[in-house]
C-alpha cells in the first residue's frame, strides 16, 4: 500500500503545483483571445482544489498523511513551476494540455494500482478524474486547432 501512497501523493503534488501554475497562466496570459483563456484557466484551477481536497482525503481515510506544502510539492512534482511572465495565449494553452496529460496518465496508473489492492474508493475517484481529463483535453485540443 505504500506504493500507492507514494503514487496518490506525487499525483497530489502535481495537483497542487499545477493549481499555482494554473494561476500564473491566468493572470499571465496575453493574446486575442484573453478573456476565453483567462476564464477557461479560473475555471480549471477552480476544478483542481476539489481534485486536491477529495485526493488527500482518501489518504487520510486510510491512514495515510498526504502532502500538504508547497515545499513538499516542489519536492516530489513532476509537474514544474513558470516564471512571473507575460505568455502568449496558444503557449498556455499547449502548456495546460500538457500537463494534462501528464495529470490524465498519471490518475490511470494509480488506478491501475489501486484495482491491484482492492482499493475502491481510489480507482473510483481516479476515474473520475480521467474522464473529467479527457473532456479538458479534448476542449484544449479543440482550441488549438
Amino acid at each position: 500500500m505504500s506504493e500507492l501512497t507514494n503514487a496518490i501523493n506525487g499525483y497530489i503534488a502535481n495537483i497542487g503545483v499545477g493549481y499555482i501554475k494554473l494561476h500564473n497562466l491566468h493572470w499571465n496570459v496575453v493574446g486575442s483571445q484573453f478573456k476565453a483563456v483567462h476564464e477557461y484557466l479560473e475555471s480549471l484551477y477552480d476544478s483542481f482544489a476539489d481534485v486536491l481536497d477529495e485526493t488527500a482525503e482518501l489518504l487520510k481515510m486510510a491512514d495515510a498523511q498526504p502532502v500538504a506544502s508547497l515545499k513538499g510539492y516542489l519536492e516530489i512534482a513532476t509537474i514544474k513551476e513558470l516564471p512571473d511572465e507575460k505568455i502568449d495565449q496558444k503557449k498556455v494553452l499547449e502548456i495546460v494540455l500538457a500537463d494534462l496529460e501528464l495529470l490524465q496518465n498519471q490518475a490511470l496508473e494509480i488506478r491501475k494500482a489501486a484495482d491491484a489492492h482492492d482499493c475502491f474508493g481510489v480507482a473510483n475517484l481516479m476515474e473520475d478524474h480521467i474522464t473529467n481529463y479527457a473532456k479538458q483535453i479534448w476542449f484544449l485540443r479543440s482550441m488549438l486547432a
